[in-house]
């Protein structure tokens, strides 16, 4: 059983790491500063994410989706979780903090999720 590993997206309100981390430390979110990715396209942070075995955290519903759709139809990812925006950040972490602590990162392989659903 391997822990689910975050990574940000460029468009991830960096409070949702930051606070991610402090009410959980062992969580391990890696920011979108931190991966470099800022200005790259859909395809290379999917791409990014999943050679570093990180679910992709984003707030991106417009184009995620279809991207992520094509990258499955020639390589692995390790997940995306899609945020919605007007989610208060308390309830937000709560759900990563959830996702971390009850589920395997084997269950996110090529998997993606909206929060609400």
């Amino acid at each position: 059983m391997t822990r689910v590993r975050f990574q940000a997206d460029a468009d991830l309100r960096q409070a949702i790491v930051i606070g991610a981390i402090r009410r959980q430390p062992g969580l391990d979110f890696r920011s979108a500063n931190e991966a470099r990715l800022e200005s790259i396209k859909d395809l290379e942070v999917l791409a990014i994410a999943a050679q570093d075995a990180r679910v992709l955290v984003t707030h991106d519903r417009r184009t995620m989706p279809t991207e992520f759709g094509q990258f499955i139809m020639t390589q692995t990812s390790s997940g995306v979780l899609i945020l919605s925006q007007s989610l208060p950040i308390s309830e937000v972490i709560a759900a990563l903090i959830l996702i971390w602590e009850a589920s395997t990162a084997e269950e996110w392989i090529n998997q993606i999720m909206s929060i609400p659903f």
